[in-house]
């Protein structure tokens, strides 16, 4: 019984060792136990860009539970991003993500290269040297923005068809923060949809020269919707075009189309659908990466362009949101969804496509036929598309 005993003593040694040399295998490959994570946001969780971005920080706490610490900063200017950056890098952040516009990451990424800097696009990275723990990554958001103008021109055939409006009534207003390549391609992928089900239907487009601005943001809808726009989109930050349909839906119809975070609850009589980019691929791709000591770029999927990423419907980095059927037209979902197949399928030059000329707001000279199409976000994650479409864009004058 004694031998019993201690062969069963010398075989749970034996186990327990295996164990241990595995482990210890596991942390010569770099495997770490626990992360510090950071996250760096322009703006607050009141705000429907930073909201959908937080997101992403959910699913991290939410997959790797206490294996992270995360810390964030919010409400941080571009120019003041360089306190709190190094104020999470010097509590030991693993890894840092930012939702701003500030050259200041990549300079200060050389200070500390034990730890990643990963930043969503914000300027033409093709290229580009940049230090080798930065990275930047984007969705395509001009597939989520055609999609969303698909929806809005069937409800617009709907509203011509019922008598609600006229043929040459057509006409969405867009309010917009800054003429950067990134809004203009947005709302031109927008208008580009609504005008595959609507092909008379214009545009307004008023920027408001802020990226936050309820009071601005609430005061651009109101102006279109009384020029007449009966759909109203943005590329700005918060709920006041939202709020400005809703209020105007008692004396007429108008529909809202949003973009990062749904208007549902703050909209529901007006809100038609919501596009938004999903940060949550990349970011959990990029956690893992740095928890299992690889490069980024070779855990994340998407199309690679050096430290740069982008993607689409293809691999879940845009979507479709609350889409109201309760005043969307019939076969709106159909119609959606034969797009989001199209772009699923790597199909993607139908969107910048047409019988158009584009014209470079900052240069009459520079102008694009898109007879022959233009393909974006070819190689590279921040939209380039920055040609006013002429006839059928019109852009208020401020």
């Amino acid at each position: 019984m004694k031998r019993i005993y201690i062969a069963t003593a010398l075989t749970c040694l034996i186990l327990l060792t295996a164990f241990l040399l595995i482990f210890r295998l596991f942390n010569l490959t770099g495997q770490k136990d626990h992360l510090t994570v950071g996250f760096v946001y322009d703006n607050d969780e009141s705000t429907p860009y930073t909201y959908n971005f937080s997101l992403a920080k959910d699913a991290v706490e939410k997959k790797y539970g206490e294996r992270v610490d995360i810390l964030t900063c919010s409400n941080v200017l571009d120019d003041e991003m360089e306190e709190p950056l190094r104020e999470l890098a010097n509590k030991g952040c693993d890894i840092i993500f930012f939702n701003g516009y500030s050259e200041l990451v990549m300079k200060l990424a050389p200070d500390y290269p034990n730890i990643q800097f990963c930043q969503t696009s914000y300027m033409d990275m093709n290229g580009v040297t940049v230090p080798a723990n930065y990275h930047t990554f984007k969705g395509e958001a001009y597939q989520g923005r055609y999609v969303s103008g698909i929806a809005a021109g069937m409800k617009i055939k709907q509203m011509i068809s019922d008598g609600i409006i006229t043929d040459d009534q057509a006409l969405v207003g867009f309010v917009a923060a800054f003429p950067t390549s990134e809004v203009i391609s947005g709302y031109t992928a927008f208008l580009l949809g609504v005008r595959s089900v609507v092909p008379q239907a214009v545009m307004r487009v008023s920027y408001t020269e802020t990226w936050s601005s309820y009071a601005q943001e609430k005061n651009a809808a109101v102006e279109l919707i009384d020029e007449g726009c009966v759909i109203i989109s943005q590329h700005t930050d918060t709920i006041g075009p939202a709020i400005a349909c809703e209020e105007a839906l008692a004396n007429r119809e108008v529909y809202f189309v949003g973009n990062n975070q749904s208007m549902s609850e703050v909209a529901p009589g007006s809100s038609l659908v919501t596009s938004r980019i999903c940060w949550e691929p990349y970011v959990l791709s990029a956690v893992e990466a740095v928890m299992t000591n690889k490069d980024i770029e070779s855990v994340v999927s998407g199309r690679i362009h050096g430290t740069d990423v982008s993607a689409g419907f293809d691999k879940g980095w845009v979507e479709m949101e609350d889409l109201n059927l309760q005043v969307a037209a019939p076969g709106t979902q159909k119609a959606m969804d034969n797009a989001i197949n199209q772009f699923k399928l790597g199909y993607v030059n139908f969107v910048f496509k047409g019988d158009y000329t584009g014209v470079d707001p900052d240069d009459p000279s520079d102008t694009i036929n898109l007879k022959t199409g233009y393909t974006e976000n070819e190689n590279t994650s921040y939209p380039l598309f920055h040609y006013i479409l002429s006839d059928v864009i019109t852009i208020k004058d401020q």
